[in-house]
Protein backbone atom coordinates (compact mmCIF):
# COMPACT_ATOMS: atom_id res chain seq x y z
CA UNK A 1 0.00 0.00 0.00
CA UNK A 2 0.92 3.74 -0.65
CA UNK A 3 1.57 6.14 2.32
CA UNK A 4 -0.65 9.13 1.35
CA UNK A 5 0.39 12.22 3.02
CA UNK A 6 -2.69 14.66 3.95
CA UNK A 7 -3.36 17.53 3.05
CA UNK A 8 -6.08 20.37 1.61
CA UNK A 9 -7.05 20.18 -2.12
CA UNK A 10 -9.89 21.92 -4.10
CA UNK A 11 -12.52 18.80 -4.65
CA UNK A 12 -14.90 18.76 -7.69
CA UNK A 13 -14.09 21.24 -11.25
CA UNK A 14 -13.61 24.32 -12.09
CA UNK A 15 -16.10 26.08 -14.46
CA UNK A 16 -14.18 26.24 -17.28
CA UNK A 17 -13.14 22.73 -17.74
CA UNK A 18 -14.19 21.02 -20.57
CA UNK A 19 -17.04 18.22 -20.54
CA UNK A 20 -17.97 18.74 -16.43
CA UNK A 21 -21.19 18.50 -15.51
CA UNK A 22 -22.80 20.38 -11.88
CA UNK A 23 -22.70 16.78 -10.36
CA UNK A 24 -19.02 18.17 -9.43
CA UNK A 25 -20.21 21.91 -8.10
CA UNK A 26 -19.45 23.43 -6.14
CA UNK A 27 -15.46 23.23 -6.02
CA UNK A 28 -14.61 23.04 -2.53
CA UNK A 29 -12.14 22.84 -0.01
CA UNK A 30 -11.10 19.60 1.68
CA UNK A 31 -8.57 18.59 4.20
CA UNK A 32 -7.81 15.12 3.83
CA UNK A 33 -5.89 13.14 6.64
CA UNK A 34 -2.88 10.99 6.10
CA UNK A 35 -3.83 7.36 4.91
CA UNK A 36 -2.98 4.45 3.25
CA UNK A 37 -4.33 3.58 0.08
CA UNK A 38 -4.00 0.13 -2.32
CA UNK A 39 -1.13 1.34 -4.72
CA UNK A 40 -3.10 -1.13 -7.58
CA UNK A 41 -6.67 -2.13 -7.84
CA UNK A 42 -7.76 -5.30 -6.14
CA UNK A 43 -6.41 -7.92 -8.38
CA UNK A 44 -8.49 -11.77 -9.13
CA UNK A 45 -5.73 -13.09 -7.51
CA UNK A 46 -5.61 -10.77 -4.42
CA UNK A 47 -9.69 -11.39 -4.57
CA UNK A 48 -9.30 -15.62 -4.53
CA UNK A 49 -6.95 -15.54 -1.83
CA UNK A 50 -9.58 -13.04 0.37
CA UNK A 51 -12.71 -15.19 -0.97
CA UNK A 52 -11.24 -18.46 0.64
CA UNK A 53 -11.15 -16.76 4.35
CA UNK A 54 -14.04 -17.36 6.49
CA UNK A 55 -17.08 -15.35 5.92
CA UNK A 56 -17.95 -12.33 7.92
CA UNK A 57 -21.37 -11.30 6.41
CA UNK A 58 -22.16 -12.86 3.07
CA UNK A 59 -20.42 -15.37 0.55
CA UNK A 60 -18.14 -14.12 -2.11
CA UNK A 61 -17.80 -15.82 -5.26
CA UNK A 62 -14.35 -16.75 -5.85
CA UNK A 63 -14.07 -16.14 -9.59
CA UNK A 64 -16.23 -13.37 -10.60
CA UNK A 65 -14.61 -11.89 -13.84
CA UNK A 66 -15.49 -11.88 -16.92
CA UNK A 67 -11.87 -11.07 -18.09
CA UNK A 68 -9.57 -13.71 -16.50
CA UNK A 69 -6.13 -13.39 -15.37
CA UNK A 70 -4.47 -13.18 -12.04
CA UNK A 71 -2.72 -9.78 -12.38
CA UNK A 72 -6.06 -8.25 -13.81
CA UNK A 73 -8.12 -6.05 -11.83
CA UNK A 74 -11.05 -8.14 -10.25
CA UNK A 75 -14.52 -7.02 -11.60
CA UNK A 76 -17.91 -7.92 -11.70
CA UNK A 77 -17.92 -7.32 -8.04
CA UNK A 78 -21.15 -5.30 -5.91
CA UNK A 79 -20.23 -2.90 -2.94
CA UNK A 80 -21.66 -5.20 -0.63
CA UNK A 81 -18.79 -7.76 -1.64
CA UNK A 82 -16.06 -4.98 -1.61
CA UNK A 83 -17.14 -4.31 1.76
CA UNK A 84 -17.60 -8.08 2.80
CA UNK A 85 -13.46 -7.90 1.13
CA UNK A 86 -12.62 -5.53 3.52
CA UNK A 87 -14.37 -7.05 6.48
CA UNK A 88 -12.56 -10.31 5.82
CA UNK A 89 -9.02 -8.48 5.96
CA UNK A 90 -10.22 -7.03 9.33
CA UNK A 91 -10.99 -10.28 10.51
CA UNK A 92 -7.88 -12.01 9.29
CA UNK A 93 -5.32 -9.26 10.06
CA UNK A 94 -6.82 -7.17 12.73
CA UNK A 95 -6.24 -4.14 10.84
CA UNK A 96 -8.91 -2.01 9.39
CA UNK A 97 -9.72 -1.87 5.77
CA UNK A 98 -12.33 -0.38 4.04
CA UNK A 99 -13.45 1.08 0.71
CA UNK A 100 -12.26 5.13 0.83
CA UNK A 101 -14.65 8.09 0.57
CA UNK A 102 -14.97 10.18 -2.41
CA UNK A 103 -12.72 12.67 -0.96
CA UNK A 104 -10.08 10.32 -0.36
CA UNK A 105 -10.25 8.93 -3.53
CA UNK A 106 -10.02 12.03 -5.66
CA UNK A 107 -7.23 13.58 -3.40
CA UNK A 108 -5.27 10.75 -4.06
CA UNK A 109 -6.31 10.25 -7.91
CA UNK A 110 -5.37 14.39 -8.08
CA UNK A 111 -1.92 13.34 -5.97
CA UNK A 112 -1.74 17.92 -5.58
CA UNK A 113 -2.38 18.49 -9.43
CA UNK A 114 -5.59 20.52 -11.12
CA UNK A 115 -5.81 19.23 -14.03
CA UNK A 116 -8.70 17.25 -15.40
CA UNK A 117 -6.21 14.07 -15.67
CA UNK A 118 -3.60 13.70 -13.03
CA UNK A 119 -1.03 13.19 -15.93
CA UNK A 120 -2.72 17.13 -17.39
CA UNK A 121 -4.86 18.71 -19.05
CA UNK A 122 -6.05 15.46 -21.84
CA UNK A 123 -5.18 11.72 -22.38
CA UNK A 124 -4.13 9.16 -24.60
CA UNK A 125 -4.60 5.33 -24.38
CA UNK A 126 -0.80 5.34 -24.22
CA UNK A 127 -1.33 6.48 -20.38
CA UNK A 128 -4.54 5.18 -19.87
CA UNK A 129 -6.98 2.25 -20.31
CA UNK A 130 -10.23 3.53 -21.64
CA UNK A 131 -12.28 3.34 -25.02
CA UNK A 132 -9.83 5.58 -27.11
CA UNK A 133 -12.43 8.52 -28.39
CA UNK A 134 -11.63 11.67 -27.90
CA UNK A 135 -11.84 14.14 -24.80
CA UNK A 136 -10.00 17.37 -26.67
CA UNK A 137 -7.68 17.65 -29.33
CA UNK A 138 -5.26 14.44 -28.95
CA UNK A 139 -5.61 11.91 -31.47
CA UNK A 140 -8.32 9.06 -31.28
CA UNK A 141 -6.70 6.16 -29.40
CA UNK A 142 -6.72 2.46 -29.57
CA UNK A 143 -10.08 0.52 -27.81
CA UNK A 144 -8.79 -2.65 -26.00
CA UNK A 145 -12.00 -4.03 -25.46
CA UNK A 146 -10.98 -5.65 -21.83
CA UNK A 147 -9.47 -4.83 -18.21
CA UNK A 148 -5.24 -4.97 -18.74
CA UNK A 149 -2.97 -5.79 -15.77
CA UNK A 150 -2.75 -3.99 -13.03
CA UNK A 151 0.39 -1.41 -13.62
CA UNK A 152 0.32 -1.81 -16.79
CA UNK A 153 0.96 2.81 -17.39
CA UNK A 154 2.66 5.18 -15.13
CA UNK A 155 1.25 5.85 -11.91
CA UNK A 156 0.63 9.16 -10.30
CA UNK A 157 2.78 11.44 -8.28
CA UNK A 158 1.80 9.28 -5.04
CA UNK A 159 2.93 6.41 -7.03
CA UNK A 160 -1.16 5.28 -7.66
CA UNK A 161 -1.45 3.48 -10.68
CA UNK A 162 -4.96 2.79 -12.82
CA UNK A 163 -6.38 5.74 -10.87
CA UNK A 164 -7.97 6.82 -14.70
CA UNK A 165 -9.61 4.09 -16.55
CA UNK A 166 -9.07 -0.04 -16.57
CA UNK A 167 -12.07 -0.36 -13.66
CA UNK A 168 -14.53 1.79 -11.78
CA UNK A 169 -14.03 2.09 -8.29
CA UNK A 170 -16.30 1.70 -5.52
CA UNK A 171 -16.24 4.61 -2.84
CA UNK A 172 -18.02 4.65 0.61
CA UNK A 173 -20.25 7.36 0.04
CA UNK A 174 -24.00 7.08 -0.64
CA UNK A 175 -25.15 9.06 -3.90
CA UNK A 176 -25.79 12.74 -3.70
CA UNK A 177 -26.75 14.94 -6.84
CA UNK A 178 -23.92 17.68 -5.98
CA UNK A 179 -21.17 18.97 -3.20
CA UNK A 180 -23.47 21.12 -1.42
CA UNK A 181 -23.29 20.65 2.32
CA UNK A 182 -20.23 18.39 1.56
CA UNK A 183 -17.94 17.08 4.80
CA UNK A 184 -14.97 19.13 4.42
CA UNK A 185 -13.06 17.01 6.34
CA UNK A 186 -12.03 14.12 4.44
CA UNK A 187 -14.95 11.72 5.86
CA UNK A 188 -17.23 9.45 3.79
CA UNK A 189 -20.47 11.04 2.70
CA UNK A 190 -23.62 9.11 4.53
CA UNK A 191 -26.04 11.47 5.73
CA UNK A 192 -28.81 12.96 3.92
CA UNK A 193 -27.67 11.70 1.01
CA UNK A 194 -29.70 8.44 -1.66
CA UNK A 195 -28.93 5.32 0.35
CA UNK A 196 -30.14 3.11 -2.50
CA UNK A 197 -26.52 3.95 -4.40
CA UNK A 198 -23.26 4.70 -4.36
CA UNK A 199 -20.88 6.38 -5.56
CA UNK A 200 -17.96 5.40 -8.09
CA UNK A 201 -14.66 7.05 -9.10
CA UNK A 202 -12.28 6.93 -12.28
CA UNK A 203 -14.04 5.66 -15.43
CA UNK A 204 -13.02 1.80 -17.08
CA UNK A 205 -12.08 0.38 -20.01
CA UNK A 206 -15.07 1.15 -21.96
CA UNK A 207 -16.19 4.82 -21.16
CA UNK A 208 -15.45 8.07 -22.49
CA UNK A 209 -12.43 9.89 -21.23
CA UNK A 210 -14.74 12.65 -20.15
CA UNK A 211 -15.83 9.72 -17.58
CA UNK A 212 -12.23 8.93 -16.71
CA UNK A 213 -11.28 12.60 -15.50
CA UNK A 214 -10.26 13.39 -11.77
CA UNK A 215 -13.42 14.86 -10.66
CA UNK A 216 -15.90 12.91 -12.09
CA UNK A 217 -18.54 11.03 -10.51
CA UNK A 218 -21.16 8.36 -11.05
CA UNK A 219 -23.86 6.15 -9.13
CA UNK A 220 -24.59 2.77 -9.06
CA UNK A 221 -27.39 0.40 -7.20
CA UNK A 222 -24.98 -0.83 -4.43
CA UNK A 223 -26.27 -4.80 -5.57
CA UNK A 224 -24.94 -4.11 -9.36
CA UNK A 225 -21.66 -5.68 -10.76
CA UNK A 226 -21.14 -5.46 -14.18
CA UNK A 227 -17.16 -6.16 -15.91
CA UNK A 228 -16.17 -2.58 -15.45
CA UNK A 229 -16.57 -2.36 -11.91
CA UNK A 230 -13.80 -2.53 -9.19
CA UNK A 231 -12.47 -1.12 -6.06
CA UNK A 232 -8.65 -0.76 -4.29
CA UNK A 233 -8.75 -0.22 -0.21
CA UNK A 234 -7.35 1.90 1.97
CA UNK A 235 -6.12 1.49 5.61
CA UNK A 236 -5.20 3.10 8.67
CA UNK A 237 -2.32 1.22 8.59
CA UNK A 238 -0.21 -0.33 6.25
CA UNK A 239 -0.14 -3.59 5.37
CA UNK A 240 0.84 -4.76 1.53
CA UNK A 241 -1.78 -7.43 0.31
Amino acid sequence: MVDIPGGSFEMGSPADEPKRGSREDPQHSVTVPPFFMGKYLVTQAQWKAVAAMPQVNRKLNPDPARFKGDNLPVERVDWHDAVEFCDRLLQHTGRIYRLPSEAEWEYACRAGTITPFHFGETITTELANYNGSVYRQEPKGKSRGRTTPVGSFLPNRFGLYDMHGNVREWCADHWHDNYEGAPIDGSAWIEGGDGSRRVLRGGSWDVNPLLCRSAYRVCLNPDFANNDGGFRVVSSASRTL
